[in-house]
């Protein structure tokens, strides 16, 4: 199934708005009669990977016909907000075939996030071990983060959640609520990261980043859920702490103040936020040919809007925002660059792909 669709759109640039038309492209419909995906990791051979929340990994043929569950998965904690999160392929699968997974893991008492490596064999999982368990322990089924990338260097990025009634644990170091850790590809701690004291923490501040995407030149980019109001994308470094929730531009749910302030000394800004919020979930940077106009920008899932906002980048700057694919109608909880350079878009039952109308 597909819906070719032209748009016209306003594009928000240092605060003036002006018509713009917008590319042709065509949504297809690649896999569906899914349920809850929330990732994806595209294969060499032409399929993908997709992850379940209830804690699931399918295989996804080339033609977008879906295989039985893999086998011999890490337990999952499927409650809340917790389940089976993000699959990450390791730099050098075509020789290993090692792949990653993070998942909520542990009891409704005790349970954090958690990362499991293993070798892709058919269609089941070999050599599984938990190769990373978040330090700090919580009882909230909610707020852990759980999104993945590899840089360059070969070390793994997780982001993790402050667990909602832990949010002051995000300005703690020692803590790992609220954090971007940086382990090697064994889990263990990856050598230079900033703190001493807490050997995995690369940067802290943070709420609940569900995006992270890493450039082709190495820049790290993440964007987190705001409470009402506040959702952030941000430039991560090493070392820097990103405010929450001493510094937000959003309220609590109930309307109560939770920092007076939206900047402090010593705390990074946001590259842009949203208020009211859209829930942003999953990140890609298009750096593809498929959409020349389009490179060079990020792409966001807005679960609340039931759309894609694409970030106009200049400079490492946001310099304007585009409203897309709102005509699908349901929440976006990831998007993705392909191989092939189109676009995929995991929606609550299926994969769609964008590619261009002609």
């Amino acid at each position: 199934m597909s819906i070719s669709h032209r748009i016209f759109t306003f594009f928000l640039i240092l605060g003036v708005s002006t018509a713009a038309p917008a590319l042709e492209y065509r949504l297809e419909t690649w896999a569906d009669g899914l349920a809850l995906p929330w990732s994806i990791a595209f294969l060499p051979d032409g399929s993908a990977l997709v992850t379940e929340l209830g804690g699931q990994l399918r295989r996804i043929g080339s033609s977008g016909e879906s295989g039985e569950p893999i086998e011999n998965l890490p337990a999952v904690y499927f409650a809340g907000q917790g389940g089976l999160f993000d699959v990450l392929l390791h730099p050098d699968f075509a020789r290993n075939q090692l792949i990653y997974l993070s998942y909520a893991e542990g009891r409704p008492k005790n349970n954090g996030t958690a990362v499991a490596r293993g070798r892709l064999s058919g269609n089941r999982l070999e050599n599984v071990e938990v190769i990373f368990r978040n330090f700090t322990r919580k009882d909230t089924p909610v707020h852990y983060g759980g999104r993945m990338a590899f840089l360059a260097d070969g070390t793994l990025l997780l982001t993790t959640g402050d667990g909602f009634d832990y949010r002051e644990a995000a300005q703690d170091v020692e803590s790992g609520l609220g954090k971007l850790i940086r382990m090697n590809d064994d889990g263990s701690p990856a050598y230079g990261n900033p703190f001493s004291d807490s050997p995995y923490v690369y940067s802290y501040g943070l709420r609940n980043p569900q995006g992270l995407t890493v450039s082709r030149s190495g820049l790290i980019w993440l964007h987190e859920h705001g409470p009402r109001g506040g959702d952030e994308l941000n430039r991560i470094e090493a070392g820097l702490n990103y405010g929450w929730p001493a510094i937000t531009y959003g309220v609590d749910y109930s309307g109560a103040v939770i920092s007076p302030y939206t900047e402090w000394e010593g705390m990074v800004q946001p590259e842009h936020y949203w208020v009211p919020s859209i829930a942003p979930s999953g990140l890609t940077i298009y750096e593809s040919d498929l959409f020349p106009e389009w490179k060079g920008d990020l792409f966001v899932g807005a679960l609340v809007n039931k759309e894609v906002r694409r970030l106009d980048l200049s400079g490492g700057k946001v310099i304007g925002e585009e409203k897309l694919f709102s005509e699908l109608a349901v929440r976006i909880r990831d998007v993705r660059t392909g191989p092939e350079g189109a676009l995929y878009i995991l929606t609550p039952d299926r994969v769609v792909r964008v590619v261009p109308a002609d």
